[in-house]
This record gives C-alpha cells, structure tokens and sequence, in this order.
C-alpha cells in the first residue's frame, strides 16, 4: 500500500494521465491496414475517458483518506479494492453529499476558522475534499469492475441476411488487475429483429434510425441476457476462444463471428511500479518524471472460420454452431486461446532514449510493436 499524500503518489498520477492521453493519440490515429483493431480502434476511446475519470476521482479521493493501493509488482494499475471502492461512492453520492454543507459555504467556514483560532481547519478541508470527489465521481463515468455492452454499429451480412451488431463492453479484472476492453462482432438471427433491420434485398434498412451508440444489445429480447453473460464471463483467467464459444453456445440465435480483447498493462513507472527493476532502474534516470513510464497492452482476437448450419428434425434440433480458429503454429497464440494477437508498447521519447543508450531496447521490447511519443506525435515500429 502507498501511504498516499497527494505529494506521494502525485508523480504516479502524473504518469499515467500523460499514458492515458497518449493511448488516445494513438487510437485517435489511423492504424496501419494489418492492425487487428483496425477501425474498430476508434471505440476504445470511451473507455480511456472512463480511465482517465477514474484516476481523477481516485486524486480526489486521496485528499480525505490518505491511502491508495497499487499493484505494484503485477500490473502497475490500482488494486480491485480500489475500483470497488468507486463503484461503492458513486452509488451512495447523492445521500453523502445531502449530509455535506455546500463548497461554498464550507469555504466560508474555513475563512472563518483561520480569523477565529489562527489555526489550519483540516477538519473542514477533509470535507471539501469528500464534497469535490462525491460530485465528480457522480457526474462522470468511471471504468467499473463491468461495465455493460453497449451497441456500436450495425450492418448486414448479405451472404447470411442477417443483422451483424458490434458490440462493445469492458471489465476490470480483480485478479490480475488489468482493465480490458471487448468488442464482438455477433449475427443475429431472431426472425423478428431481421424483419426490422434487413430488407428484401439483404440490406440494412435505411427507414429504421438507430441512434448510435444504443446502450446494451440492440435487441431488445436478449440485452437482459446479454448483459448477464457479460458479467460472467469477462474475467482475463478466460481465454477469447472460450468466452466465444460460450456465448455461441448460451444464445441460440446470436452468432460471434469474431471477438476482440484489449487488455491493458501492464503499466511501468518510475519510482512507483517495480514489476521490471532494471527498466524501473532505467526510467529513474529521465530528466521528466511526467515522461518516465512505459504503457504496454495486448490485442487478442479469435474469428469464426465456418459455421455449422443449424440441423432441424423431428424428434430433436441442433442450433447452428461457430468453429473458431486458433493458431496452434504459434505457441503463445495457442495459449492465450485466440487466432491472432499484437502486443504494443507505448513510449515517451525521453523514456525510449534513456532505454536505447543502456543497450536495453532490444530485451525490453521484444516482440512488442513499439510506439514512441513526443507530445502529438506518434512514429511506430522504432
């Protein structure tokens, strides 16, 4: 645990605010045409912005506790405690915060309190810090340990004729803890969304407006099961191919064409991580802490190579069925249970440096495609 004044862990907040808005440069950019994301990558940025509130509120929250865990030696992200913590304030925010005078009043007091005593009134700093975190943490949207489905585009397979949904969720897994993010392209073939959604030609219809993005699955008669199939099977110990598989075989008529996991981490920072000592040992040296970190993440993906067609008879029925490609010629793949996957490295330009001139580039970043950053600028594969 990090005993965490604001002057003690302020170089760790400094140092994952700079990653995260450097994760969004990148995937604000264009990807390269063999990226997995690929277009996709557009759809993490919600849940960056999710990140980036949580550790504003995380800052606030120091203020009137005094402590903040990190997994120090794992993943370089706060600890689930932590997280839980968030989700528990925001839903008891509005109560906490009708017990809590208003800032302004509370300022008064504080003004106040100095004339009158010549002393510091901690006590009702402590509660202007609680009212400022309470109102922030209500107001914006935080990376929960799940945080549920929602719908992000729409299209129709026109060999299929059948609605195709990309649908995007995110959890931040306990155990390992490392958030990731989730995008799953999933047919549909309820005969009554494809009445809606899918003319006679096999296209989308234009006349039905969808407002994208629509919260949940856009169909409505399985969102609720969706939602809770989601919850459970989005830890990181469960590989791509296995949640696939489970949602093809929960959902007679939802069909997972390919399914995509961003896992983020783990994150290194100088003087605050030690999950790698010699590269923490490297970082020391930066000139900007602000530029003394090293963000890492994992692309995974596993797509559906064909399809078992469903085989109805008339004692019993079998619904169609998914088989899934994993690339077994490439051990790691095989072991993370996916098709293909990417691993990135997200360098400041002071870090890469500092790297480069120990010799330690080449152990450090092998096999990771390596994106250094320099304000708003990007150059990839160094």
């Amino acid at each position: 645990m990090i005993h965490a004044t604001e002057t003690a862990v302020s170089p760790y907040f400094n140092a994952i605010r700079s990653a995260l808005g450097g994760l969004e440069t990148f995937f604000s950019g264009p990807q390269p045409a063999d990226a997995l994301l690929g277009q996709s990558a557009l759809h993490m940025l919600p849940y960056l912005d999710r990140l980036r509130n949580s550790f504003a509120c995380w800052q606030n929250r120091i203020d009137f506790t005094g402590q903040f865990r990190i997994a120090r030696a794992e993943s370089g992200f706060p600890v689930f405690q932590n997280v839980l913590e968030l989700e528990n304030d925001r839903a008891g925010s509005a109560q906490r915060l009708a017990a809590i005078p208003a800032a302004d009043a509370l300022k008064q007091d504080m003004v106040d309190f100095i004339l009158r005593q010549r002393a510091f009134p901690s006590a009702l700093q402590q509660q202007i810090a609680e009212r400022l975190y309470l109102e922030r943490v209500s107001a914006g949207e935080i990376f929960s340990p799940l945080v549920l489905p929602t719908t992000v585009g729409v299209a129709v397979n026109p060999k299929s004729r059948r609605p195709s949904y990309l649908v995007s969720w995110a959890a931040f897994d306990g155990t390992s803890t490392l958030p990731m993010i989730y995008l799953a392209t999933v047919e549909d073939s309820s005969e009554n969304v494809g009445r809606i959604l899918v003319t006679e030609e096999g296209r989308l219809n234009a006349e039905v407006e969808i407002p994208l993005p629509v919260g949940g699955l856009l169909n409505p008669d399985l969102a609720r099961a969706f939602d809770d199939f989601c919850g459970k099977n989005s830890s990181y110990s469960l590989t791509p191919a296995t949640i696939a598989t489970n949602m093809d075989r929960d959902f007679e008529m939802l069909h997972p064409k390919s399914l995509g996991r961003v896992v983020l981490g783990p994150f290194y920072s100088a003087g605050i991580t030690e999950n790698t000592g010699r590269v923490n040992d490297i970082l020391s040296r930066v000139r900007k802490p602000e530029n003394a970190w090293v963000m890492t993440w994992t692309v995974q993906e596993v797509f559906s190579k064909r399809e078992q067609p469903a085989v109805k008879g008339f004692f019993s029925s079998t619904p169609a069925s998914q088989e899934f490609h994993i690339e077994t010629h490439d051990l790691e793949a095989a072991r993370m249970g996916v098709s293909a996957y990417e691993k990135h490295a997200l360098v400041p330009h002071d870090a890469y440096q500092a790297l480069y001139a120990a010799g330690e580039t080449k152990a450090v970043f092998e096999n990771f495609k390596v994106h250094v950053i320099s304000g708003d600028q990007i150059v990839s594969e160094v």
